[in-house]
């Protein structure tokens, strides 16, 4: 089996990635969430990118407006003008009223900014995978300076990944899962994966150690507690994404 090796210029990844940016403390997958995150002194982010019913990038998770704005229905369905009326951060607390879902230009223009590392999960709608990665990492191969460290592009879905990897080859790819599962090698060596996400609470010391033996990258999903963190650290998980950045910095060394 042949991983593809980590571009030279890419600089060690993290041990803690701020999940949906800093989202314990501000609405998930916003620019205050960002902004919070770089405050807290988180070195990474962790997005999410949809496409809308016109095909525009969109930085939001679930497949429906419902739970983090005070509109309804699926993304999908839903035209870019349209998120410019929705709230995305009242339902957070309600000093966040106002806060916008952003778009994937305006996220990437504010890590820019901010000097801050990115791992970009392509979500995309069944039905919709290659057409998700290639509008999103058009966006982002003009957007993302060719002298920053490589974005980490990860995804649930092989097809998004296969793309990545034909599109934005100098940048490495995580497949995303929640277990590991009998075949788990075969769809990260397809897809040439330089990483693989697994959700903290469905894996085992053994788990891990499969996977660094393999010769990929350990990152876990979503881990807030310092002592979880500080044992899975132990067990060899390279990255742990997390709500609470400030809880686990200071054990990390980040």
């Amino acid at each position: 089996m042949t991983v593809t090796p980590l571009p030279p210029a890419h600089p060690a990844v993290p041990r803690v990635i701020a999940h949906r940016g800093a989202s314990a403390s501000a609405p998930e997958n916003t620019l205050a969430a960002f902004r919070r995150a770089h405050a807290l002194g988180a070195p990474w982010v962790e997005f999410d990118v949809k496409l809308t019913a016109d095909g525009r990038p969109v930085v939001f998770h679930d497949a429906t407006l419902d739970r983090t704005t005070d509109g309804h229905g699926p993304v999908a369905d839903t035209p870019l003008a349209a998120f410019g009326d929705l709230d995305a951060g009242q339902w957070f607390d309600p000093a966040f009223a106002g806060e916008l879902v952003p778009t994937l230009e305006e996220v990437l223009d504010l890590l820019v900014e901010m000097g801050m590392g990115a791992n970009i999960e392509l979500k995309p709608d069944p039905g919709r995978e290659a057409e998700t990665a290639s509008v999103c990492l058009d966006v982002a191969r003009e957007l993302w300076p060719a002298d920053a460290p490589p974005l980490l592009v990860s995804s649930f879905s092989p097809v998004a990944l296969a793309v990545a990897r034909e599109m934005t080859p100098q940048w490495p790819r995580g497949l995303v899962l929640e277990a590991l599962t009998d075949d788990w090698q075969a769809g990260a060596a397809a897809v040439e994966a330089w990483s693989v996400h697994c959700a903290a609470e469905l894996l085992s010391a053994r788990g891990v150690a499969e996977v660094l033996d393999a010769g990929y990258r350990v990152m876990v999903y979503t881990v807030n507690d310092p002592g979880r963190a500080a044992n899975l650290w132990d067990w060899g998980v390279d990255s742990i994404i997390t709500d609470r950045p400030e809880a686990l910095l200071p054990l990390a060394g980040a």
